[in-house]
C-alpha cells in the first residue's frame, strides 16, 4: 500500500513540474505572442511576452539577401525560445508557414529535440483567446 501512495506522489509532483513547462505560441513571420505560467505556483496561463521579427533591409545581391533572411528568421525563433526555458510542451498555432519553420527550428535545436510540439491552424486569436485555449488544451 505505501509503494502505491509513493507512486501516485511520486506522479503527481511530476505532473506539477510538467504544468510548468508549458507554452503557447501564436506566430506568424512578423509577430510571436509567448504564453505560459508566469510562475510555478500559479495554475493559469498569461501572456510571457511579445517578440517582433527583425525587419530584413533591401539588398541587390539575392545570395547576402536570403542569407539575411534566413539568419533574421534563426534570431526571431530564439527571441521566442529565450521566453520559455526547458519548455516540455508547446502549442504553436498561426497562419502560413511560420509555425511548420518553428516547430522543424525546434527539432534542431538541441535543447527542445525532446520538446513536444502540438501544431493547429487557429489564425485569428487574441490574447485573450490564446490563454483561454491553452488553459482548455493544458488542463
Amino acid at each position: 500500500i505505501n509503494n502505491y501512495k509513493l507512486k501516485n506522489l511520486d506522479n503527481k509532483v511530476f505532473m506539477a513540474n510538467q504544468k510548468k513547462f508549458q507554452f503557447g505560441v501564436l506566430l506568424d513571420t512578423q509577430n510571436a505572442t509567448v504564453v505560459g505560467r508566469a510562475d510555478e505556483e500559479v495554475d493559469t496561463f498569461s501572456v510571457l511576452g511579445k517578440v517582433a521579427a527583425p525587419k530584413t533591409l533591401p539588398n541587390s545581391n539575392e545570395n547576402a539577401a536570403n542569407n539575411e533572411a534566413k539568419t533574421n528568421l534563426g534570431r526571431f525563433f530564439k527571441d521566442i525560445l529565450s521566453l520559455m526555458q526547458n519548455a516540455k510542451e508547446i502549442y504553436v498555432t498561426g497562419p502560413g508557414v511560420a509555425q511548420e519553420q518553428f516547430i522543424n527550428y525546434l527539432a534542431d535545436t538541441p535543447q527542445f529535440k525532446a520538446t513536444k510540439t502540438i501544431n493547429d491552424t487557429e489564425t485569428n486569436l487574441s490574447e485573450g483567446d490564446l490563454v483561454s485555449l491553452l488553459t482548455q488544451k493544458f488542463k
